[in-house]
């Protein structure tokens, strides 16, 4: 019996060998590659079992397998490399189980994490994470790449939530990493290692959630600034006040403009800068921070304070936040979002680096991110079929992330390394740890299967 008949009896439903149905599983949403692969099929399990029997047919064919969901990474970790096949995870979207009493959802790995929350809003609890395609992003990626957010800040990213895995292994053989209970010490945390690994280690098939209770109230404040650096000092005054909103996120005047023009909402599109702070607990705790904040921005140089008015008005607001790559896309052909962090010490200057290479190599840059963590989002408007324009973004991406790592920051938060990063790892990580991580991998995929090329 060939590969693909072996593979078809694994996983029978919507079985994908077709060019013309491979096609579109050659790209996610970073830039296209030079050489485009297809895979050799695309396989849609229902559940552990069948991905487990499709990993053994794999192993047995010395076949890689790339595990995706909606494909919307920022690092090319879903990237098809050659002799592939696609595990694709849309039959497997359910809520399994919403324990109130316990703080506890077991979620399948296709689960948007929108529309959990939309669910979770029915027993008054909430999952945190909340990268800002939200709407798309699953459960399964947001583990796989230790997505974060806006709300990092005050909450923590995905890692901090999740308890307990369900892992299929590069031999097909089904794990649970932990236990479905808050607190747990027994043996090594490899509930962990699976968080973030990118699908290099193995398949995750069931997660366990922490959740927390849902904050009473919320409030949004938009406060704009003439300078970035006025709102970068005003982000470090309100920090050292004592008190966490649950996020700060900065957007300069490139981005404003683009919002406005793209997703009309009122933004004051004229300043240089803007902060997005958002407090949020029990309503008359966040009616005393409020005013405490009120006197930070005006004495940090605040020009102009705008605050929702109501839950509608706070989530237009976040709706035109997290339409700002959409919205760069009106300038150039490819927008490409960068992910970097440094110390929130550091962020003036990593600010004005951007700026700088900006200038340099004639590209669109605008500045966005969390900055409450340190957490940097340059979005990079340009024409990838222009040779010049690509080659004068691949130097610029290389003396930024080399000015990171300078400093002491490093490749990413939030999006992860995929391909796109993978070779500056080097430079990025202490040799030692670099080394063990690739042991690491060895030992639990030896012929390197899961997501080759990827992370490590």
């Amino acid at each position: 019996m060939s590969f693909v008949n072996e593979l078809k009896n694994a996983c029978p439903n919507d079985f994908l060998s077709k060019k013309e149905d491979l096609f579109v599983y050659a790209y996610d949403t970073t830039k296209n590659p030079d050489k485009i692969n297809l895979p050799l099929a695309v396989v849609h399990p229902r559940n552990a079992f069948e991905v487990s029997e499709a990993v053994k047919v794999c192993q047995k064919y010395n076949v890689a397998i790339v595990p995706r969901a909606k494909g919307t990474n920022h690092c090319g970790a879903t990237r098809i490399g050659e002799k592939s096949i696609v595990v694709h995870f849309s039959k497997m979207d359910k809520i399994i189980s919403i324990d109130k009493e316990n703080l506890i959802a077991i979620v399948e790995p296709n689960v948007v994490i929108g529309d959990l929350n939309k669910e979770l809003d029915k027993y008054n609890l909430f999952f945190p994470p909340d990268p800002s395609n939200l709407s798309v992003s699953t459960i399964g990626g947001a583990i796989a790449l230790c997505s974060g957010g806006p709300r990092t800040f005050k909450y923590g990213n995905t890692k901090d939530y999740v308890i307990n895995l369900e892992v299929v292994l590069a031999d097909g053989t089904i794990i649970e990493t932990s236990k479905n209970i808050a607190k747990n010490v027994t043996g090594y945390n490899i509930t962990s290692l699976f968080t973030g690994s990118e699908g290099t280690l193995g398949l995750i098939t069931k997660a366990t959630l922490r959740l927390i209770p849902k904050p009473q109230s919320r409030l949004l404040t938009l406060a704009y600034f003439n300078t970035l650096e006025d709102a970068a000092k005003c982000t470090n005054n309100i920090i050292n006040q004592g008190f966490i909103p649950s996020t700060i996120d900065l957007v300069d005047k490139i981005t404003l403009q683009t919002i406005e023009k793209y997703n009309p909402c009122g933004l004051l599109d004229s300043y240089e800068a803007a902060l997005l702070i958002e407090l949020d607990g029990f309503f008359d705790c966040v009616l005393i921070e409020n005013e405490i904040l009120k006197k930070i921005l005006v004495n940090s140089n605040a020009k102009n304070i705008v605050q929702a008015k109501n839950d509608e008005e706070n989530e237009n607001i976040w709706r035109a936040r997290r339409s700002a790559f959409s919205a760069l896309g009106q300038l150039k052909p490819n927008v490409v979002t960068e992910d970097i962090v440094v110390k929130r010490s550091d962020i003036i200057k990593c600010i004005k680096k951007i700026a700088e290479l900006a200038d340099k190599y004639s590209i669109i840059t605008a500045i966005m991110g969390h900055i409450g963590d340190g957490n940097i989002h340059p979005n990079f408007a340009l024409d990838l079929e222009d040779k010049i324009q690509k080659e004068n973004f691949e130097k610029l991406k290389d003396e930024l992330f080399h000015f990171a790592i300078s400093i002491g920051g490093t490749l990413s938060a939030e999006h992860g390394i995929g391909n796109e990063k993978k070779k500056y790892l080097e430079d990025a990580l202490d040799r030692g740890a670099h080394q063990m991580m690739k042991k690491i991998k060895n030992l639990l995929d030896e012929n390197s299967i899961f997501n080759p090329d990827k992370s490590i």
